[in-house]
């Protein structure tokens, strides 16, 4: 007995959806984070204006200073939609998650010296009250920002800052045997601490921006700019000398998002400068003020942990921002 076995191809009728097709051809499929991003913002048929501001549109392109032709003209290198996301930060948490596991079986955290350990107590734990207003700002920018491809990457960075903020409690929580303590301690010196009133100021000061675009660049480039390479690079390479390896395990996370924030950053302002002119100059203007006001903040809490060291290394993360910033040509 034969058996033959047949194919049939059913060719489908079209390859995407009518609005993605308009962009990128009838005859070419779409990926997946094209299906997900592109116009998936309501533009038409509000039934009312917010009442919070009945003078602008739920989503109003005038919430920013910023020119856009076509907000959609940004795209995530990540490309990064929620599925993705989920799944990329799932196996992140999950190696963080071992960490702490391991750390926790093996007694790790008492190779750090004690001197150390109350300076990670000091610069560390109140971080995580910096963390939560970056979560907020990045909330704040999510909702009023114009497009998806904008809005889905700031509600990632704002979810990703609680995680942040979560891990430094928790590493908190190892350094004072589930105490709670050096957290309580962490808040005081968070509200009192002169070495701390400085990015306590900046940050408040961040929450009343206006212009959504500018809050963004403020947080997401400039503060940032100078929190990661300075807490989990600087001061980690420090720790090192101390017994600190336990901690750069813990701020594994931190490390590989910081790199992941430069890529989507950088990106995006290098597509807003490109548009115009004026968006370069704009972007130029709130850099620098943000960057002096975030090395200003930052630079008491450096000279505590590194000593002498610290100016220089300050001065070197401002280069280095400028020099991002040229990379997407905005000249400082």
């Amino acid at each position: 007995m034969s058996l033959e076995i047949k194919t049939s191809i059913i060719e489908p009728r079209r390859q995407t959806y009518s609005h993605i097709a308009k962009r990128l051809g009838e005859d070419k499929p779409a990926a997946r984070y094209q299906e997900a991003t592109w116009d998936l913002q309501p533009t038409t048929n509000f039934h009312y204006r917010p009442t919070w501001d009945p003078q602008r549109e739920i989503y109003d392109k005038s919430l920013t200073a910023i020119k856009m032709e076509d907000w959609y003209s940004f795209n995530d290198p990540r490309q990064l939609y929620y599925g993705a996301y989920t799944i990329a930060r799932h196996k992140m948490m999950e190696a963080e998650e071992n960490h702490f596991k391991f750390i926790d079986k093996t007694s790790m955290m008492d190779l750090v010296s004690g001197e150390w350990q109350q300076k990670v107590k000091e610069f560390l734990l109140p971080l995580r009250h910096f963390e939560w207003g970056a979560n907020m700002n990045n909330c704040d920018c999510s909702d009023k920002s114009y497009g998806a491809a904008i809005s889905q990457v700031a509600l990632f960075a704002a979810m990703d800052r609680l995680g942040m903020a979560q891990i430094i409690s928790r590493t908190g929580l190892v350094l004072d045997d589930s105490t709670g303590k050096s957290l309580d301690e962490a808040k005081l010196l968070w509200m009192e601490a002169d070495m701390w009133q400085g990015v306590r100021r900046m940050t408040e000061d961040s929450f009343v921006l206006k212009d959504w675009f500018e809050m963004f660049t403020a947080q997401n480039f400039c503060m940032d700019g100078v929190v990661f390479p300075l807490f989990y690079d600087y001061f980690d390479k420090e720790g090192q000398e101390h017994g600190g390896s336990a901690l750069s395990m813990l701020n594994e996370f931190m490390q590989d998002w910081g790199k992941d924030e430069r890529r989507w950053m950088d990106h995006l302002l290098k597509v807003t400068a490109a548009e115009s002119p004026e968006n370069a100059a704009l972007l130029s203007g709130w850099i620098k003020e943000w960057t002096d006001r975030a090395i200003e903040a930052f630079t008491p809490i450096a000279r505590h942990v590194l000593g002498s060291k610290a100016d220089e290394v300050m001065a070197e993360i401002r280069t280095e921002i400028n020099k991002r910033a040229a990379k997407s040509g905005i000249e400082i």
